[in-house]
């Protein structure tokens, strides 16, 4: 069983930039899609990125696309973390962001986070004007 920890976010003016990490323990991310998903109060859970953990395609929700970038840390033989690094932010991208995992991939379904199994505890990033 993998547990997810993610790490990086905060407070940055609109225009800023941040790094989101989505750390696994318990096990490594292996032949999975690791997800970011961002909410807030009240909305619908949001897919906004996704990478299938060994392979280079990507996924983006529509409103990040251009701006927020995900990646895997290929240092070692085996990944254990996942990046999301956002550019451009604005008061829009304020939100709880979590990551998850899905097996057995991403593919067109990738938004849907009734897919996701694992999750973490989310991560707070609040944009301001």
């Amino acid at each position: 069983q993998v547990q997810l920890e993610e790490s990086g976010g905060g407070s940055v003016q609109a225009g800023g930039s941040l790094r989101l990490s989505c750390a696994a323990s318990g096990d490594t991310f292996s032949a999975v899609c690791v997800a970011w998903f961002r909410q807030v109060p009240g909305k619908e859970r949001e897919g906004v990125a996704a990478v299938r953990i060994g392979e280079p395609r990507t996924w983006y929700g529509d409103s990040v696309k251009g701006r927020f970038t995900i990646s895997q840390d290929t240092a070692a033989n085996t990944v254990n973390t996942v990046y999301l690094q956002m550019n451009s932010l604005n008061p829009a991208d304020t939100a709880r962001y979590y990551c998850a995992t899905a097996v057995p991939g991403c593919g067109p379904s990738w938004s849907n986070h009734w897919r996701y199994n694992y999750w973490g505890q989310g991560t707070q990033v609040t944009v301001s004007s």
